[in-house]
């Protein structure tokens, strides 16, 4: 899973490679603005304050209860 940091104003910063290295890419509503190589340089573009990591949580996974629950169910219908 990728880390991935949102802003004001359309900016998202992303971990990418180019030309073998790794960056920072700062994008605004989708467009490249800039790759950077360290945190000072994403600061010249975007207030550091105003990003929020994006977390994806994991789908819960049904308990054996649950599951039965639901075979009765679809056997109803």
């Amino acid at each position: 899973m990728e880390r991935r940091w949102v802003g004001l104003d359309g900016y998202d910063v992303v971990g990418a490679v180019r030309a073998g290295r790794q960056v920072l890419r700062v994008r605004r509503h989708g467009r490249v603005v800039a790759d950077c190589v360290s945190v000072a340089e994403v600061a010249r573009h975007v207030e550091l304050a105003d990003l929020c990591e994006v977390v994806e949580l994991a789908a819960r996974r049904a308990g054996p209860r649950k599951i039965a629950e639901a075979r009765i169910s679809s056997r109803h219908r």
